[in-house]
């Protein structure tokens, strides 16, 4: 008996060491990566990259046109998409039915999508919204295409979020009389909150680090924005276009690693300001 306890205490410390290996491993590739991206790129980023626009007659390779488009395609790709996705996630969760067949085939549409490769999303955007709807190479295009693409991981990360909220919050709130929307307003969602948060972030990180798509809808403009519909209209590249250009062309490696850790820190930011958000929600 003691001998078998001693075997499952030494497979149990066998165990805990490999978690934390792994998860060691996993947090030194990050600040590795993360490390040598910042210290080759960051000596790089200057006054004049971040705020003129490339130009080949002033010699310069300023980086402000694609910063803008970035933001431009975060947003609007957002904006569309988290509404539809959480009402989608909402809909599967609490007013359909648990065996209908409706529900399982866009369940595995949803599953299907998330698994398309970005070029295969990118010939679509370009076929529909920039031949069909005749939008030509433009942000809104790339935008709508990023729109679908996120969309799946929006509405099956809030779909198990809202799973996770316990059945006794809906028996007692609708044991007092809420209404079904009541309950989902004032219950569920603030339950299920850092859980959508988590799915927007993932959203926001694909978003950012889209290139394949983006480069059949959106174009490789690098103009300055002249308003914000005029130039949802028009062609731009993002900050991760910008760089596979560059990385492609094997030219101004310092540039290269420079617009990687603008990406990055941008990236940061809006994590740290999506927390901040949930965080505030959560106390409201």
């Amino acid at each position: 008996m003691k001998l078998q306890r001693k075997k499952l205490r030494i497979s149990d410390l066998l165990i805990k060491t490999l978690i934390k290996f792994c998860a060691f491993f996993t947090i030194a590739m990050v600040v590795y990566i993360m490390g040598y991206i910042f210290v080759r790129g960051i000596p790089a980023i200057n006054t004049e990259l971040l705020t003129t626009a490339p130009s080949e007659l002033k010699g310069t390779v300023g980086i402000l046109p694609m910063i803008i488009n970035t933001i431009y395609i975060i947003v609007v790709t957002l904006v569309v998409t988290t509404p539809i996705s959480i009402g989608a996630a909402i809909y599967l969760s609490e007013y359909s039915k648990k065996n209908n067949k409706f529900v399982k085939v866009i369940e595995f549409t949803t599953q299907t999508l998330a698994g398309i490769p970005s070029i295969i999303f990118g010939l679509f955007g370009f076929v529909f919204f920039g031949v069909f709807l005749k939008m030509g190479y433009s942000l809104l295009s790339g935008a709508l295409t990023l729109a679908i693409m996120v969309m799946p991981t929006i509405v099956r990360t809030t779909q198990e979020a809202l799973k996770t909220v316990p059945n006794s919050y809906r028996e007692g709130a609708i044991g007092l009389g809420a209404t079904r929307l009541y309950l989902i307003r004032t219950i569920l969602l603030p339950s299920a909150l850092p859980g959508i948060m988590t799915s927007i972030i993932l959203s926001i990180g694909r978003i950012v680090g889209e290139s394949a798509a983006l480069i059949f809808t959106a174009g490789i403009g690098y103009m300055l924005p002249k308003g914000f519909f005029t130039h949802l209209r028009s062609s731009g590249a993002t900050l991760t276009v910008q760089l596979y250009q560059y990385a492609m062309r094997g030219e101004n490696l310092e540039i290269t690693y420079a617009i990687a850790s603008v990406l990055m820190i941008i990236v940061l930011i809006i994590n740290f300001a999506a927390k901040k958000f949930a965080a505030a929600l959560k106390k409201g």
